[in-house]
């Protein structure tokens, strides 16, 4: 019997498969990995912060992960860029490449395409990309043999404060095992993400070492907010007692005071008063605070999404709405690509070694929005080329344009072709140099593509017969025949470059860079020719009017 291969992952361990159908990281309450979370943001300042960050770079990420968990959790802003910044790749359409046109090859790329049409994968994908706030994020793989096959039943997320990194290097991830010992991950078992935000160590690369510092001094700007508004936001209550007042009074007084705030109702003796006084400046004082919370939410947009158009108005800000988009845009494909490599590394390929077997290659997953097309800049190129002799498949055309080949007895939008009319002579006999007698030298006697504007003008000729070509339509019939080769000449290299080309904006320059290279000298030759014919025929046409 054959033995199966000995399958190894990317850090050269050994795959075993018994180990493979269980769950490896699942939480337990009273366990090691335990679901329930410190708050080490509560009581936060800057030599707090400064140690937690510190734990984390030696090793010890625990509270860094539960303080990134936090301020998830409590700032509005940096929730809603972050999670707008792992949505954005998560609605993505992902598409599968074989490796090759061998069935074997398309048979296993469809096995991929059936699997991505799960519900659940757009919650995977989002659980994945946690990666961009905390630095790395673990997913276990949960494999489904039931039917004697390998198949990922689920992507489960795992808290990553019960994973660590190798104290020797601090790059290999590890796992905590029941006993809170550091082990080695389980090869073929976890999806191991990491999108950086810097260069550098894993637990330095996230975005919430930059969000936690705006989100402690912000919480300090809102606390001292609070304070502010709740001692100036309200008028200050006085109250006045009546010479010789009791101190029954001035309690009673007091109490009238204190309580008429929240109450807004009281009673007291006629002699007694209270007064409101209002603060003259709250406008201006209120207002720093708002600014300065801004100011800090358009600093985390900026490491989040790259710009602040997308979540911030401001005004006579630099730049406008569409380039800010272009610069989320540019995140996103970047993330888009890292995911997907991911994905490719650490889930498809162990899926096809499990179950077909080590491949020279494998199929591909690819996460990307398709690339835009100026249909209107296409649409004028054609327009000005195909006359001119440009040949142009019209199966291509349609699907550039996204429009399918009508079928026989479907209404066909278009323009009736006009019919040729017939050059006649007097008797009204079709004649066609019955006109170029009046045009000597080269034309006489010679058969052309008859290009006339009352022909291009009128889809059916006139009753009683077509009316008869002028000279210069001749003539111009006559050049177009005779320039066909030319101008054919200089469109194969043209047809060139646009093979070459991989966009419009790269044709157009090609065409710029080469436009003094491309060999005009036959139709100049041509154009001399029809020059000198022109000249002729119209001084033979002078001739024949003086008799």
């Amino acid at each position: 019997m054959d033995r199966k291969p000995q399958l190894l992952d990317r850090w050269g361990k050994p795959v075993r498969r018994a180990v493979l159908r269980e769950e490896v990281a699942a939480p337990t309450i009273t366990g090691v990995r335990s679901p329930m979370s410190g708050t080490p943001a509560d009581g936060l300042n800057p030599v707090r912060l400064a140690n937690i960050l510190r734990a984390a770079d030696h090793g010890d990420p625990v509270q860094y992960l539960e303080l990134a968990e936090t301020i998830e959790e409590r700032d509005p802003h940096y929730l809603a860029v972050l999670s707008t910044r792992k949505r954005s790749v998560g609605q993505i359409d992902i598409t599968v490449e074989a490796a090759s046109t061998d069935k074997r090859d398309v048979d296993m790329a469809e096995m991929v395409r059936d699997w991505l049409k799960r519900d659940e994968l757009t919650e995977e994908i989002f659980d994945i990309l946690d990666c961009i706030g905390k630095g790395y994020s673990f997913t276990e793989i949960i494999w489904d043999t039931s039917e004697g096959q390998w198949r990922p039943a689920r992507l489960e997320w795992r808290d990553p404060r019960w994973f660590r990194f190798d104290r020797t290097n601090l790059t290999t991830p590890m796992m905590l095992d029941e006993n809170g010992q550091e082990v080695p991950l389980d090869p073929f078992k976890f999806i191991y993400a990491r999108i950086k935000a810097k260069s550098g160590l894993a637990l330095r690369a996230g975005l919430a070492r930059v969000a936690t510092w705006g989100w402690m001094f912000k919480a300090f700007t809102q606390r001292d907010w609070a304070i502010f508004t709740q001692t100036y936001g309200q008028p200050l209550r006085v109250g006045k007692w009546a010479p010789g007042a009791s101190e029954e009074d001035k309690a009673i007084l007091f109490d009238a005071v204190a309580n008429i705030a929240g109450d807004c109702a009281a009673i007291m003796p006629e002699s007694m008063t209270i007064d409101f006084i209002e603060s003259k400046n709250v406008g201006s004082a209120h207002q720093l605070y708002k600014e300065r919370s801004d100011w800090l939410d358009q600093q985390i947009s900026k490491a989040v999404l790259g710009q602040t158009g997308t979540t911030d108005s401001v005004t006579g800000g630099l730049g406008s709405g569409k380039e800010h988009r272009e610069v989320q845009e540019d995140l996103e494909r970047a993330d888009a690509r890292t995911l997907s490599a991911i994905l490719n590394r650490d889930l498809i390929r162990p899926w096809i070694d499990l179950e077909y077997g080590p491949q020279q290659s494998y199929p591909r997953l690819v996460i990307a929005r398709p690339e835009k097309e100026d249909l209107n800049a296409l649409t004028n190129a054609l327009a000005a080329m195909v006359p001119l002799g440009l040949r142009v498949k019209a199966s291509e055309v349609r699907d550039r344009f996204a429009l399918a080949e009508p079928k026989d007895g479907d209404e066909i939008l278009g323009i009736t072709p006009p019919s040729q009319p017939e050059v006649q002579d007097q008797n009204g006999e079709g004649h066609q140099n019955a006109l170029q007698s009046a045009v000597k030298h080269h034309l006489k006697g010679q058969s052309g593509n008859f290009r006339t504007t009352s022909a291009l003008q009128a889809e059916t000729p006139p009753v009683g017969g077509s009316p008869a070509l002028e000279p210069e339509d001749v003539l111009t019939g006559q050049l177009t025949a005779a320039a066909q080769p030319a101008v054919a000449g200089m469109l194969e290299t043209i047809e060139a470059m646009l093979d070459a080309a991989g966009s419009l904006d790269e044709f157009a320059e090609m065409l710029r860079n080469g436009f003094d290279n491309l060999d005009a000298s036959p139709l100049a030759e041509v154009m001399a020719d029809a020059i000198a014919a022109a000249e002729a025929g119209g001084r033979a046409l002078v001739e024949d009017e003086r008799g």
